[in-house]
């Protein structure tokens, strides 16, 4: 079973990025569960007590946890759609059409700031919006969202819009009238 079975793209969608968030967001949780582990191996030593270490399988579970959580995670941008495909156990994919996008936004921390990565939120139409979290180059990311999110036509013809600016101009000087 490959990697990427879980994406499915549609006649002419290119894959245009590709990434999951950077490994080392797994830090945190792995300084927690040695320094909780660490302290019951401590006691059970201190206290001539082997039983006491039973509950670090607590804190390595948890450290296992947030390490399968990040290299279950996917982003993929297309020339069409965002997606999101996150899970364990189970598989839950978002995806976002390039032609609901109406804002984006990147963020880096300090941290982020220094080591290059980041996250880029975006939000759709109709309520929708996609996270990537702790990727690489966040910046170059949300100009590839952008760009792929821009609409260049205007709607409507040149007569809807005609008629528009008519209308307009006869509610300004009915307007200016009453002045």
């Amino acid at each position: 079973m490959s990697d990427d079975d879980w994406l499915v793209l549609d006649t002419g969608e290119d894959v245009l990025w590709s990434g999951h968030p950077r490994l080392t967001t797994v830090l945190p949780a792995l300084v927690i569960a040695a320094v909780f582990v660490g302290g019951l191996v401590a006691a059970a030593i201190a206290f001539n007590e082997p039983l006491i270490v039973v509950p670090s399988l607590i804190g390595v579970a948890l450290a296992g946890g947030a390490y399968l959580a990040v290299v279950n995670t996917r982003y993929v941008v297309t020339n069409t759609a965002l997606y999101r495909k996150t899970g364990i156990f189970s598989r839950n994919v978002r995806r976002v059409s390039m032609s609901r996008v109406q804002n984006s936004a990147f963020t880096q921390g300090v941290l982020g700031s220094l080591f290059g990565y980041g996250s880029v939120g975006v939000e759709a139409a109709g309520g929708g919006a996609i996270r990537f979290s702790n990727i690489e180059n966040p910046r170059e990311v949300r100009a590839l969202v952008d760009k792929h999110a821009t609409v260049d036509e205007i709607p409507g013809t040149l007569t809807q819009w005609k008629a528009v600016l008519a209308e307009v101009k006869a509610l300004r000087a009915a307007f200016e009238a009453t002045q």
